[in-house]
C-alpha cells in the first residue's frame, strides 16, 4: 500500500510532517499526527468546520457545499472530504486549533466561581466533612544507625511510626526511594505523609523536618468535560484553593459528541489515542501549569478526585466503551475504586488515590452525581430542578426523599455543531445578542479583545439571537423568516438567513449568518431539553408550578439569558427569581470529594439512590419532543403570564 507525505503548515506555528496511507482522509492523517483540526461532526462532512488550504499537490474529493466556489478555487477544502493523490503541502489556519487552545472558561478569579467553592466549603463544615481526607503528616525523629544498631532505614522508620501513631504502616516505592537521602540530609528527623487505612497506613512521601508537621497537603480535583477540562489544587488540611486551570479537551478533534468518540475508540489504536489526548495532551500540561502557580511539584499531590460523564470516565480509564452506544446501553462500570495515580498515567505521587465520581446511568455520569452534591438539592425538603448544560444536557429533579435523572441529546447545537456559523466559546464567538425590533440591527458581545471581529456564534449567543429574532417578529413559531430587510440575506436557493456580521466585520471576510436550517437544529435541541423536563415531571406527577428552585450548571449555563431561554421554550415559564446559575458543579463536587472521604461517600450514596430515566425508551417522550419543536411550544399557554 502506497503512502503520501503530508506537510501540515500550522498558521503561526510549527510544521508537522506525516505519512498518509492510501484511502485515508486528510483529517484522519492529521489526527494521528496530533494536528488539531476542529471537526465537531467527527468527519461526517456535515459541519463544514475542518477547513484547510491545499498549497501544493493533488487531492481526491468532491467540492463540498460548505465552501464557496471562490474559496474552492483558492485551494480551500474540508479535511474530512479529501484524500492525498500525491505528496501535499497543507495550510492549517490558526482558527482550526482555537477550539482547544482558546476556549472561554471561568476561572478562580471570577467572583461567582470562587463563591461556589466558598459556599461548598461552608457546607462541608456544617456536615462535619472538613479535614477527613484520610491523609496526615507525622513528625518522626529516628535514632541514628551505628555499627551495633544497623537496622535498615525502612524497618527503623516503620517501627518508630508504629510507636508514634499506634498503627502499622507500609511504605510506597516513591517514598522508599527518597528515604535514605532525606534521612541523612535531615539528621534523621523527617515528616511522613501517610494515608490511613483500615488495616495499616501507607506512607506516601518523606519530607525533611524543615517542611513542618503542618505542611500543605495538596489534593487535585478534576472535571473532565466533553469539551473542556478544568481542575483545582486544594490544601487537604484546610480546603483552601491553591491554584486552578482549564483548557480544551484534546479529544475534541475526534468529534464534538460522545458517540463520535466511542466510535473512534473502537478503531485500531483508537482507545489509546483518546486516552493520550485527554491525559498526555490535556491533563498533564494543566497539572504542571497549576503546580507551577502553587509552587509545588506534581509528585507532591497525594489525592485526586475526577468527575466526568459516563463515556469520558470510561475513556479516561481506558475501558472499552462501545456497549454504551448500543442498546440496552450498558456501561462497563458505575463505581470505580482502588485506582492509583500510576494506574492511570497521571504525574502525581504514584501512590496517590484517584477517586472517580460514580455514574448513574449510561448518559448520566459522575459529573452529575458530583453536581447534585454540590447543588445541595439532595438535602432540601422542597423540590428543585438541576440542569447541567454542556455538550450534553443532563437533568435531575427531586428533593431529600427522591431524585430522578435523565439525559437528552441537546449539546451539538449549543457547542457549535449542526450550526453553519456555530463555534465553541473561543475568541471571535458572539456570546450575546440583542436586536432592535424596528431596524433589525443587532448589538453583539464578542469574546476577545476590544477590536475582536466576529468569527461565529457560540451556545449562549445562539439562544440570545433566536430569542431576539422571535421577539422581534423576524421569524415565526416554526423558525421561518417572515420579514425582509438589510439584515435578511438569501442563499443561491432563495433560503433566508439573518446576517449577524457583514463580511467587513468578520474574521473570515464573509458574512456570518444564521439560516433556517440552523434555527431548525436549535429548535430540536431546545425541544429536547424542555420535553425531557416535561416528561420527568409527568412521570412523577408534578407540574412546573411545583418547582421551587432551578439550578443551572455547566459551561453553557454561565452565559444563558434565562428570560430569552424561557421565551423560546427551552426552560419552563416560572419566576425568574427561581433560576440560579451555580457554576461548574462537576468541579466543585470533585473538590468536595478530594477534600473529604465523608463527602465522597455521600456522593456514592446519592448516585446509588437516584432513579435513572432512559428517555429513548419512554413512550411519552417523543410526543413531548414533537410538541416542543416550535417557538416556544405548540401549547402556547405553557408560556403565557399567569
Amino acid at each position: 500500500m502506497s503512502s503520501q507525505k503530508i506537510v501540515f503548515k500550522i498558521e503561526g506555528g510549527a510544521t508537522v510532517s506525516a505519512l498518509a496511507p492510501e484511502g485515508e482522509t486528510l483529517l484522519e492523517t492529521a489526527r494521528k499526527a496530533g494536528v488539531d483540526i476542529d471537526a465537531p461532526c467527527s468527519g461526517n462532512g456535515t459541519c463544514g468546520k475542518c477547513r484547510v488550504k491545499v498549497l501544493e499537490g493533488t487531492v481526491l474529493g468532491e467540492a463540498p457545499r460548505q465552501i464557496s466556489p471562490e474559496d474552492y478555487a483558492a485551494g480551500w477544502r474540508l479535511a474530512c472530504g479529501i484524500k492525498a493523490a500525491s505528496n501535499l503541502s497543507v495550510e492549517v489556519p490558526l482558527s482550526a486549533g482555537a477550539f482547544k487552545n482558546r476556549i472561554k472558561v471561568t476561572t478562580l478569579s471570577e467572583g461567582r466561581e470562587r463563591a461556589a467553592f466558598d459556599a461548598l466549603g461552608k457546607d462541608l463544615d456544617e456536615l462535619g466533612y472538613r479535614g477527613d481526607s484520610g491523609l496526615e503528616t507525622t513528625a518522626i525523629t529516628l535514632t541514628l544507625p551505628a555499627l551495633d544498631d544497623a537496622m535498615a532505614d525502612r524497618e527503623r522508620l516503620l517501627a518508630k511510626y508504629a510507636e508514634e501513631t499506634g498503627r502499622e504502616a507500609g511504605i510506597g516505592i516513591f517514598a522508599l526511594r527518597k528515604l535514605p537521602g532525606i534521612l541523612r540530609e535531615s539528621d534523621f528527623s523527617i515528616i511522613c505523609v501517610a494515608r490511613k487505612g483500615p488495616d495499616r497506613d501507607l506512607i506516601l512521601d518523606i519530607l525533611p523536618a524543615a517542611a513542618g508537621a503542618q505542611a500543605v497537603l495538596p489534593g487535585l480535583a478534576v472535571d473532565i468535560g466533553t469539551t473542556t477540562v478544568a481542575m483545582v489544587l486544594t490544601d487537604l488540611r484546610t480546603g483552601k484553593l491553591l491554584a486552578g486551570g482549564s483548557g480544551g479537551n484534546g479529544q475534541i478533534r475526534f468529534g464534538a459528541d460522545v458517540i463520535s468518540r466511542i466510535i473512534e475508540s473502537t478503531r485500531p489504536g483508537g482507545l489509546d489515542r483518546l486516552r493520550k489526548a485527554v491525559i498526555e495532551e490535556t491533563m498533564l500540561p494543566l497539572i504542571r501549569e497549576i503546580c507551577t502557580k502553587a509552587g509545588i511539584e506534581p509528585a507532591g499531590i497525594y489525592r485526586a478526585a475526577v468527575a466526568a460523564n459516563t463515556t469520558m470516565t470510561q475513556l479516561f480509564t481506558g475501558v472499552y466503551a462501545d456497549f454504551l452506544r448500543l442498546e440496552p446501553y450498558v456501561p462497563a462500570f458505575f463505581h470505580g475504586d482502588g485506582f492509583r495515580s500510576s494506574d492511570l498515567g497521571l504525574n502525581l505521587n504514584p501512590d496517590a488515590e484517584v477517586i472517580l465520581a460514580p455514574s448513574i446511568g449510561s448518559y448520566v455520569g459522575g459529573d452529575i452525581s458530583a453536581g447534585v452534591f454540590s447543588s445541595g438539592i439532595y438535602k432540601k425538603d422542597s423540590f428543585s430542578l438541576f440542569i447541567d448544560l454542556g455538550t450534553n444536557g443532563e437533568l435531575v429533579f427531586g428533593n431529600s426523599e427522591l431524585l430522578m435523572s435523565c439525559a437528552c441529546s441537546a449539546g451539538p447545537a449549543f457547542e457549535g455543531g449542526d450550526i453553519s456559523c456555530g463555534m465553541r466559546a473561543t475568541d471571535g464567538a458572539i456570546e450575546a445578542c440583542s436586536i432592535d425590533a424596528e431596524t433589525m440591527e443587532p448589538s453583539l458581545t464578542i469574546i476577545g479583545g476590544v477590536d475582536q471581529k466576529a468569527a461565529g456564534l457560540c451556545g449562549s449567543g445562539l439562544i440570545d439571537t433566536i430569542g431576539e429574532l422571535f421577539r422581534c417578529g423576524i421569524i415565526n413559531a416554526k423558525g421561518k423568516f417572515i420579514r425582509e430587510g438589510k439584515r435578511i440575506g438569501h442563499d443561491e436557493y432563495g433560503a433566508a438567513n439573518y446576517i449577524l456580521a457583514f463580511a467587513e466585520n468578520s474574521v473570515s471576510g464573509q458574512d456570518i449568518a444564521l439560516n433556517e436550517t440552523d434555527i431548525d437544529s436549535f429548535i430540536r435541541a431546545k425541544g429536547a431539553i424542555f420535553s425531557a423536563i416535561r416528561t420527568m415531571l409527568a412521570i412523577m406527577d408534578f407540574s412546573p408550578d411545583d418547582i421551587e428552585e432551578v439550578y443551572v450548571a455547566g459551561g453553557i449555563g454561565s452565559g444563558i439569558n434565562v428570560e430569552k431561554a424561557i421565551r423560546i421554550g427551552m426552560f419552563p415559564k416560572i419566576s425568574l427569581e427561581k433560576y440560579h446559575y451555580i457554576g461548574n458543579t462537576s468541579l466543585t463536587g470533585a473538590y468536595a470529594m478530594v477534600n473529604s472521604s465523608g463527602a465522597a461517600s455521600k456522593v456514592m450514596e446519592i448516585s446509588g439512590g437516584m432513579t435513572y430515566l432512559e428517555l429513548s425508551s419512554h413512550p411519552g417522550y417523543m410526543d413531548e419532543f414533537v410538541a416542543a419543536c416550535f417557538l416556544p411550544h405548540t401549547n402556547g399557554a405553557l408560556f403565557e403570564d399567569r
